[in-house]
């Protein structure tokens, strides 16, 4: 395509292309370097390291709910959460602790891969969620994140330390995701960033 809209404007008379720059923008529509990765925000430190472990964590600021206010919202959705469609009969709140604001629920859920029905490609999802509750704020951490793969045929266990990380799921370039863990390394961020916003929308609903 490129080289056939050139070889019309070449033969345009010069005045003509000095006036019409549209060549250019075909040109630069149409390169490698404009087109958005869709894997960008899935690259190079969207998995965070704290002494040698992957945890996720947010600050949720809530201004004008107090400690209490904010623990019975957080504990009332992380209930809510073991019951789900996508978890298995594993999941519970393991930490309950109003007086010190501490939560934290241990979660076993499926994270789809692909779903057809001629197959099914999925893995067993294992993490902590740590809440703890202050005056006009939350602080969450995602940690002890790990996977059960294959379990009904060849089961691979997989810690997110060596699994998901720059080093084990981007190419050396770190530009592209690698075909296995980098689709663990997607869902893994897709969760933990649905899992953030909605305790963001609660805590900061007018509702």
């Amino acid at each position: 395509m490129k080289k056939i809209v050139f070889a019309i404007l070449f033969m345009m008379p010069f005045t003509t292309m000095a006036q019409d720059n549209t060549w250019e923008r075909i040109e630069i529509e149409e390169t490698d370097e404009t087109k958005v990765n869709p894997d960008l925000k899935y690259l190079e430190g969207a998995v965070p390291m704290v002494n040698g472990k992957v945890e996720f964590s947010t600050v949720i600021k809530a201004p004008g709910k107090n400690k209490e206010q904010i623990y019975d919202i957080t504990k009332k959705y992380l209930t809510k959460m073991t019951t789900e469609p996508n978890q298995t009969e594993f999941s519970r709140v393991v930490i309950d602790n109003p007086e010190k604001g501490e939560l934290c629920g241990a979660f076993q859920e499926w994270l789809v891969f692909k779903s057809t029905s001629l197959s099914l490609d999925r893995t067993r999802f294992f993490f902590n969620l740590v809440a703890e509750c202050k005056n006009g704020e939350l602080e969450l951490r995602m940690i002890r994140i790990h996977y059960l793969y294959e379990e009904e045929r060849d089961p691979q266990t997989y810690k997110a330390e060596e699994w998901i990380t720059d080093e084990y799921a981007l190419n050396k370039k770190k530009d592209k995701l690698l075909r296995i863990s980098g689709k663990f390394r997607r869902k893994t961020i897709d969760r933990k960033d649905f899992i953030f916003n909605k305790f963001d929308n609660l805590l900061n609903s007018n509702k």
